[in-house]
């Protein structure tokens, strides 16, 4: 025999938390010669993360487009007001910045660099830079001649960047490009990797 279900009695609520997503990676380069290394690193993010590239003008003249992820969400300058056409429309450098969960410029170059800590936003990657949120994370792995690495300015740059709360891979002695023997090269795209998924996986994962 069936009894009915008392007035006013409350059914239980079962909470269902929901399954944790990829992590979005937002990964830059700008204009040094280690921007060829650019392609690899993002075949290594892809292959767990979400993942969406930008790159400024000076850096094109060293990546490879045909060594990208052929479904990687690729941006330059050109696209940065591309989709804008009247108040109420996206605007791309405020986009990325909503979308990911962190973000990753590899190689950065002095010039870049400089243009952080200066809070200079002229391009779509500092854009992004200066419209972040930085209670989100941000990664950088810096790549220059030995002479730029050592120079004060480039210290006074790194102190205003780690005020800032982000995060510095440092670059390694090795030859360079240019011929120089000594510091300022940028880290490997394997150690960069390691260091940003080793960051991830010791936070709570994301979800929506």
């Amino acid at each position: 025999m069936a009894y009915p279900e008392p007035q006013g009695a409350e059914k239980e609520i079962v909470q269902v938390n929901p399954a944790p997503r990829k992590p979005r990676i937002l990964l830059a380069a700008s204009g040094s010669v280690a921007a060829i290394k650019f392609g690899n690193l993002c075949h290594c993010f892809s292959e767990w993360a979400e993942v969406k590239a930008v790159a400024t003008k000076a850096s094109l003249h060293f990546i490879d487009r045909a060594s990208l992820p052929k479904d990687l969400k690729f941006y330059t300058d050109e696209e940065e007001w591309s989709t804008w056409g009247k108040i109420g429309d996206s605007v791309l450098h405020i986009e990325l910045r909503r979308w990911a969960d962190i973000m990753v410029i590899a190689p950065l170059s002095a010039n870049t660099l400089g243009k952080i800590a200066g809070g200079l936003c002229d391009n779509l990657l500092t854009c992004v830079v200066r419209a972040w949120d930085y209670s989100k994370p941000i990664f950088v792995a810096p790549a220059m001649n030995t002479f730029m690495w050592s120079n004060p300015f480039t210290e006074k740059h790194l102190m205003t960047i780690d005020e800032l709360g982000i995060s510095l891979i440092p670059p390694v002695s090795k030859r360079l490009a240019c011929g120089d023997y000594g510091n300022g090269a940028m880290a490997e795209p394997s150690l960069i990797h390691s260091t940003v998924r080793l960051f991830l996986e010791s936070r709570p994962q994301p979800s929506d």
